[in-house]
């Protein structure tokens, strides 16, 4: 169980079956501008936030403890920096048109939000959605997760890869790159498949039409994932700016428990719901398997996959265990 659904409860981290706390690979000091989070909340003085209280509260996810304050000090600053590799990168197709005696062809800026399952990168990508489009030069904001790109379950049962949804072959990445390409190419609409959370699996014949608006942000676990061979492009080639939500991963195993446990209570009653036969199960119960699909599925892909592709990311945000950003790490032009 790898989707963005599942999330914990009790000490979560102590479970975690090889032992092994904290992440690996740190970044290159080199490559990026480390800024602490007192450093980084200044530099959207005076700047008002947008959102109230309660659309704060609408917009975070399950487990996740965004608030006003994180708001105004860490995701304002940032759709502010957004915004203003938005509006030049606009500016710089706008001026290469010209020079190339060409009409004004500017396409979509494409922002990716990379991270682990239970991370809090869907909050964020919806969060910097409406802090985006408070902006005056990026005013139609649309968001695609990467959920729809899954292949479909039974296509997944016939490839034998079930027991891997949400792993890089679990994709249909050919599509996820058409989809891209339409975006950047300035297509009139590009259409993503939709994936229902409730389901577990694509909607047959429903799709998320996108029709050139000024920022597409892309969620998901393996966009920064480089391509399977020299010859294939990469998604993360159609990428103007990308976003890693980083943290130690005993803390999202915590996370990861606590949103399970919470989905329990919720989505999981739902008699449509593809967990219902999660929702009777005892605290106890519903904590061991949690951390079954944490330790068999979701930190093996962490580590493996979604992890090593964090220094490929423009800006990481590293989490505390309350789930509040400490740092910010800036690639360096």
């Amino acid at each position: 169980m790898s989707t963005e659904e599942l999330p914990a409860y009790g000490d979560a981290a102590a479970q975690i079956g090889d032992g092994q706390t904290g992440q690996p690979g740190a970044l290159d000091p080199l490559l990026y501008r480390e800024i602490d989070r007192a450093e980084w909340a200044e530099l959207a003085p005076g700047i008002p936030s947008p959102l109230t209280e309660t659309e704060v509260v609408q917009l975070r996810g399950i487990g996740d403890r965004l608030d006003v304050t994180e708001v105004r000090e860490v995701y304002l600053p940032l759709s502010r920096l957004l915004s203003t590799y938005a509006e030049n990168t606009k500016r710089l197709g706008a001026e290469t048109s010209a020079f190339l005696g060409e009409s004004d062809t500017t396409t979509p800026f494409v922002v990716a939000v990379a991270g682990s399952v239970a991370v809090g990168k869907s909050t964020i990508a919806r969060l910097l959605r409406e802090l985006m489009s408070r902006w005056p030069g990026t005013p139609r904001v649309e968001l695609v997760t990467t959920d729809g790109f899954l292949y479909s379950n039974a296509e997944l049962e016939r490839r034998g890869l079930m027991a891997r949804k949400g792993f890089p072959e679990s994709y249909d990445r050919r599509a996820l790159v058409r989809f891209l390409t339409d975006v950047k190419s300035g297509a009139p609409e590009a259409r993503a498949p939709f994936y229902s959370h409730v389901r577990y699996d694509i909607v047959p014949d429903a799709h998320v039409t996108v029709r050139r608006p000024d920022v597409v942000i892309v969620e998901g676990l393996n966009v920064l994932s480089p391509a399977p061979s020299p010859h294939d492009v990469a998604v993360s080639d159609l990428f103007d700016f990308s976003i890693y939500v980083d943290a130690d991963d005993t803390d999202i195993a915590q996370w990861y428990v606590d949103r399970f446990l919470a989905l329990r209570q919720g989505a999981f009653s739902n008699p449509s719901s593809f967990f219902n036969v999660f929702a009777g199960l005892s605290d106890a119960e519903a904590v061991e398997r949690a951390m079954g699909f944490w330790n068999d599925i979701n930190l093996p892909n962490l580590r493996e996959n979604v992890e090593p592709t964090k220094h490929r990311a423009t800006l990481v945000l590293k989490k505390a265990a309350d789930h509040a950003v400490e740092t910010v790490l800036l690639r360096k032009l």
